[in-house]
């Protein structure tokens, strides 16, 4: 028989939790009042990165995460529904960019792809594409997860490998349907059994999930919980976030709030209507986060019944700043975004205010939220500013990082993240996979 792919030993295993339009002031460990204890407790246990960059919007971030490569490099300037048939902008991964997966399994790993892809096409998301842009065709051995760039939580349009499942009502455990939390049983689930058939093989798992991204779905008791937290408004929320930061040091003493973003009104300048509303989608917000926190949570606590977290690293980022797409007013149903882009047509909160966050809405929060949540930075995701491109990055890996609870402000890219898990799992990028001769990288590691 030939020999197996092996692993070197002593690797660990590799998990990346990609979270979607988080900014940098929305983690409770980045400063935020909102409720991330699963992302906190990582962060205490590892490292916070002050200085890490992305791209301004989401697929050329997971394209560039993935590949160690500019998107441009790599096909992917723009999201696919952009895509525009320019080689830097096809909308999918070119051949020649080999992902994490690719490289990790070739080097003996187990591959695992949950969540969001957004890395196709838009005339290859159904089950008839090109195999060459879904995560099985990018070096994911399995595939749970939805293909576009965003998803409802209660009644989401998922695929598992290439095959269409149809939505439904309860989780296989008990409990009415949340997809955050069904990307989570599987990932557990895909652990389990490799844990069950190969112990000693590693894994690289890599969840996105949907929060924080439009709908700001979440479950009826965290969007009780939330209800009257944020009505002193987003110019507060900014205050006490900095204040928070600064203490962290997070930013440095003497950090400033830069001007209002264009479009941003004082929080005082509202009606108390306005307030009242747009307080209710930051409520769904903050909800929306804590469920899926909830649900990491669930993740990392079955890696520690395992015994496996030690030997586990651990990436925890976004992939762009907090988004601007509520405007000024909020959306309850963002389906309507490329539809109805003047001012007044996203109304109607107030009439459904108690529905949102709800299965009835697709919320998105207004722009006001959008600067609270990039506290200290300007402007937003679809920028070059700050805001729209500096996000956190937590790294965990008690076998390796000593300094718990430590900071590192050092300049660093999402094309930094393929060298760095490489050189962790002592992989070498191949000259060519599948036949493919494989372009150069344009990240560096900083294991």
């Amino acid at each position: 028989w030939p020999d197996p792919r092996r692993a070197p030993n002593g690797v660990p295993n590799v998990l990346i939790v990609l979270w979607d339009d988080v900014g940098f002031g929305q983690f409770g460990c980045y400063g935020s009042p909102l409720a991330t204890p699963t992302v906190d407790r990582l962060a205490a246990g590892g490292i916070r990165y002050t200085n890490f960059h992305v791209n301004p919007v989401c697929s050329p971030t997971r394209a560039a995460l993935l590949t160690g490569r500019n998107a441009h490099a790599v096909g992917v300037a723009h999201i696919g529904e952009y895509a525009n048939g320019a080689r830097n902008n096809r909308g999918g991964i070119h051949p020649e960019a080999g992902t994490i997966a690719d490289y990790l399994r070739a080097g003996g790993y187990a591959t695992a792809a949950f969540g969001k892809w957004h890395l196709a096409p838009m005339a290859e998301l159904n089950a008839a594409g090109d195999e060459l842009h879904w995560p099985t065709g990018r070096g994911f051995d399995h595939f749970h997860g939805f293909m576009g760039g965003d998803m409802n939580q209660f009644a989401p349009e998922m695929y598992s490998g290439r095959t269409r499942v149809l939505p439904r009502a309860e989780r296989p455990g008990g409990g009415a349907y949340f997809m955050d939390a069904d990307l989570c049983d599987r990932l557990i689930a895909f652990m389990a059994q490799h844990r069950a058939s190969a112990p000693e093989r590693p894994f690289f798992a890599y969840l996105s999930l949907g929060a924080g991204h439009a709908p700001h779905h979440a479950p009826p008791e965290l969007l009780a919980k939330w209800r009257g937290r944020f009505d002193d408004g987003w110019d507060a929320y900014r205050e006490r976030t900095l204040a928070r930061q600064i203490e962290l040091g997070i930013v440095p003493t003497g950090t400033r709030l830069p001007p209002a973003n264009p479009g941003v009104k004082a929080w005082s300048a509202l009606t108390d209507e306005e307030r009242r509303v747009f307080a209710r989608y930051y409520e769904a917000f903050a909800a929306c986060m804590e469920a899926a926190d909830r649900e990491l949570g669930r993740v990392i606590g079955w890696m520690e019944g395992a015994g496996i977290v030690r030997d586990t690293l651990v990436l925890v980022l976004s992939d762009n700043g907090a988004s601007p797409e509520g405007g000024p007013e909020g959306i309850w149903n963002e389906l309507r975004l490329f539809t109805a882009n003047k001012p007044g047509e996203f109304a109607g909160g107030a009439e459904r205010i108690n529905d949102i966050g709800g299965p009835l809405t697709y919320p998105t929060y207004p722009i006001g939220w959008t600067q609270a949540g990039n506290t200290p930075l300007r402007h937003t995701k679809g920028t070059t500013h700050e805001g729209g491109i500096r996000v956190p990055l937590i790294a965990h890996w008690p076998a390796r990082i000593t300094a718990a609870g430590g900071l590192r402000g050092q300049f660093h890219h999402a094309v930094d993240v393929l060298p760095t898990v490489l050189e962790a799992a002592n992989v070498p990028v191949p000259e060519e996979i599948g036949g493919r001769k494989q372009s150069p990288l344009a990240g560096l590691s900083f294991a």
